[in-house]
């Protein structure tokens, strides 16, 4: 699946991306890989910074790297 990196998100383990994949929907992503897939970038960044998603790579707790889950506080890489 192919991912357009939207908003990013610096944290101590490395950065946090939102993305868009081809069929629309929305993506956290941390090392290329897909933690859960969102109809929304909001719902995406709200369930990332809330620890609900798909364990990221080598982390266990994504709410210990403080990643807001209000996307003004993200970096925009492009606008929707």
């Amino acid at each position: 699946m192919k991912f357009t990196n939207l908003y990013s998100h610096r944290t101590g383990a490395g950065i946090f991306y939102i993305a868009q994949s081809d069929d629309g929907r929305f993506h956290p992503v941390f090392q290329e890989e897909s933690l859960g897939s969102y109809a929304t970038p909001a719902m995406a960044a709200e369930e990332l910074a809330g620890g609900h998603t798909f364990s990221a790579p080598g982390i266990l707790d994504t709410t210990i790297l403080a990643i807001s889950e209000d996307l003004l506080e993200w970096d925009s890489i492009m606008k929707l």
